[in-house]
């Protein structure tokens, strides 16, 4: 958990944080109650931003632009090869 919140900081995610004592340790915005992954599920469901930010006021744009740089960092594919003997 620490080196993904240590990579967070490193892309520029300060707004992505992690505390085991909130959301059990889930990634959510600003030490809130609110889950990166329900930002991501209500913009992935086509919700305007406009209506997210209406309905969690607490939240900013910039809040729903770093959670979906967050996730598109996290299903980042990588290909390994490896030599069969």
């Amino acid at each position: 958990m620490k080196k993904i919140l240590e990579r967070s900081f490193m892309l520029g995610l300060e707004r992505i944080t992690f505390d085991p004592s909130i959301m059990a340790g889930q990634a959510c915005i600003r030490g809130m109650r609110i889950p990166v992954s329900l930002v991501v599920n209500l913009v992935a469901h086509g919700k305007p931003i406009e209506e997210i930010l209406e309905e969690y006021p607490d939240l900013e744009a910039e809040d729903i632009r770093q959670s979906l740089l967050y996730a598109a960092w996290l299903t980042q594919e990588r290909v390994y090869t490896f030599k069969i003997a």
